[in-house]
C-alpha cells in the first residue's frame, strides 16, 4: 500500500470516529439537560445504535455490495448525516429528537462497514495494515472527546446549563459534511464481481454462520456475548451523565482516557492469547467490566475520584479483551467460507440484541433511582456490576479452553 494511500485511509477513519465521539458520549447529559429526558427515554435514544446495527446490514449487503462504488455511498451517506445532526441540534423536545437520531444511526452504523470495505480492498496484507489504520479512527475518538471538554468546555457545569452541548451535534455536523466531500475524493471501491452473484440475505445478517452453535464452546461464547452487552450498554447511557451530575471537571475529556487505553491493551492481546489461552483473555475481559462498574458505585468526585478514572481506564480491557478476542475466536471457529457470516451474526446479537435489551434495562433501573432531582448512581452501577459478575461465573464454569492462531 503506497504512503499517501494509507494517509487517505488515516484521515477517513480519524473523521469517521470524531463524529461518532463527538456526540454520541455525551448525548445522556444533553438529553437529561437540554430536553429533560427520562432514564427511559435515554434508553430509547441509546437503543437508535442497536436498531442500526440490526438494519445497517441491508443498507451494505443489498445495496453497496451490488450496486455502488463503497466510498460514492459513503459520501452520500455522511452527506445525508450531516443535514441530520444539523437538525438534531435545534430539536426542542425528546418527540422531535428521536425520530432524527434513530434515522442518523442507521445510516451511520452502515458507514462503519463502508470504511472497512474501503481499507481492506486498498490493502494486500489486512492483517498487517489494517490496524495502523484504524487506530486512528481511535485518535479520533479521543480529539473529540478532548475538544469538548478542554477547548470548549461545553461539558462544564455552566456550559451546560446555558444548554452548550447541542453544539457537539453542530461541530459533528461539520465533520461530516467534510468526511462527505472527501469520500469522494477516496480511491474507487466498486462492488467485486463475485458480489452480485449468488447472494443470499442470509449472509449479510450472518444466519449462514448458525450452525457454529451445534458447538458447545460457541454457544456458550455467542450467549455470553448478548449477555455481557447489557451491562455495557450502562456505560455508554450512564457514564458521561454521572460524571457530570457528581461535578467532575471535564467529563467528556477524562473518559478519553478509556480510547486511550484500548491502543495499550490491543498491543497486549497476542501474548495472553499464547500464555493463557481463550478463555482467559475472555474472562479478563468480564472481570474488567465487574471491577469498573465497582469502581463507580464506589467513587466520588473527591477523594476516591482514582477510583473513577481506573474504571474509565478499564475501558480498553473491557473492550479489547471481549470484543477484539471475541472476533479472533469467531474468526477461527468460522473458516473462510463463513468468516463474513460469522462475524454479522456476532455483531447482530452483541451490538444489536444484547446492547438493545441493555439500553431499555438502563432506562427503567435510572427511572427506579431517580429522585428529587438526583440520581442514586451507586445503587445503579451495582446493578451491572452484579449481572456481569453473573456472566462472569457461568463462562467460567461453562465455556472449555481453547488456543487459536492470531496473526499479528
Amino acid at each position: 500500500m503506497r504512503p499517501s494511500t494509507r494517509i487517505r485511509l488515516c484521515a477517513m477513519m480519524f473523521l469517521q470516529f470524531f463524529i461518532w465521539g463527538g456526540w454520541f458520549v455525551t448525548m445522556g447529559s444533553y438529553l437529561a439537560t437540554n430536553l429533560h429526558a427520562s432514564g427511559a427515554q435515554s434508553g430509547l435514544a441509546y437503543s437508535t445504535q442497536s436498531w442500526g446495527a440490526i438494519v445497517a446490514p441491508f443498507i451494505v449487503g443489498l445495496v453497496a455490495d451490488r450496486y455502488f462504488n463503497a466510498e460514492r455511498l459513503l459520501g452520500v451517506i455522511h452527506l445525508g448525516g450531516a443535514a441530520l445532526l444539523f437538525a438534531l441540534s435545534s430539536a426542542e423536545s425528546f418527540r422531535a429528537f428521536y425520530p432524527g437520531v434513530l434515522a442518523y444511526m442507521i445510516l451511520y452504523m452502515a458507514t462503519l462497514a463502508l470504511v472497512n470495505a474501503i481499507s481492506f480492498r486498498q490493502m494486500a496484507e489486512p492483517a498487517r495494515h489494517f490496524s495502523g489504520v484504524r487506530v486512528w479512527g481511535t485518535i479520533g475518538w479521543i480529539v473529540a472527546g478532548l475538544v469538548i471538554s478542554y477547548v470548549f468546555a461545553w461539558d462544564s457545569p455552566p456550559a451546560l446549563a446555558r444548554g452548550s452541548l447541542r453544539n457537539t451535534f453542530l461541530m459533528c455536523s461539520i465533520a461530516s459534511l467534510a468526511l462527505g466531500l472527501y469520500s469522494f475524493t477516496l480511491p474507487p471501491t466498486p462492488p467485486l464481481p463475485a458480489a452480485a452473484e449468488g447472494l443470499r440475505l442470509g449472509r449479510f445478517v450472518g444466519l449462514e454462520a448458525l450452525g457454529l452453535l451445534r458447538q458447545r464452546n460457541f454457544l456458550v461464547f455467542f450467549v455470553s456475548s448478548v449477555l455481557i452487552c447489557i451491562p455495557l450498554a450502562f456505560y455508554y447511557q450512564n457514564a458521561n451523565q454521572f460524571l457530570t451530575e457528581i461535578r467532575i471537571a471535564n467529563a467528556t475529556g477524562k473518559q478519553t482516557i478509556g480510547q486511550m487505553s484500548e491502543v495499550l491493551f490491543m498491543l497486549s492481546i497476542p501474548a495472553l492469547l499464547r500464555t493463557f489461552g481463550m478463555k482467559m483473555t475472555l474472562l479478563l475481559g468480564m472481570l474488567a467490566w465487574l471491577c469498573r462498574y465497582a469502581l463507580f458505585a464506589f467513587g466520588n468526585a473527591h477523594e476516591l475520584a482514582f477510583m473513577l478514572i481506573i474504571g474509565i481506564a478499564l475501558h480498553g480491557a473491557c473492550y479489547d479483551f471481549f470484543f477484539v478476542s471475541g472476533q479472533i475466536y469467531t474468526d477461527s471457529k468460522a473458516g473462510a467460507a463463513n468468516r463474513s457470516a460469522a462475524q454479522g451474526l456476532i455483531t447482530l446479537a452483541t451490538y444489536g440484541v444484547g446492547m438493545l435489551i441493555g439500553f431499555t434495562v438502563a432506562g427503567l433501573i435510572d427511572d427506579a433511582y431517580f429522585a428529587g432531582g438526583i440520581h442514586d448512581w451507586r445503587a445503579i452501577w451495582l446493578y451491572p456490576a452484579g449481572f456481569a459478575a453473573v456472566v462472569f461465573v457461568l463462562f467460567a464454569a461453562m465455556f472449555r479452553n481453547e488456543r487459536v492462531a492470531y496473526a499479528a
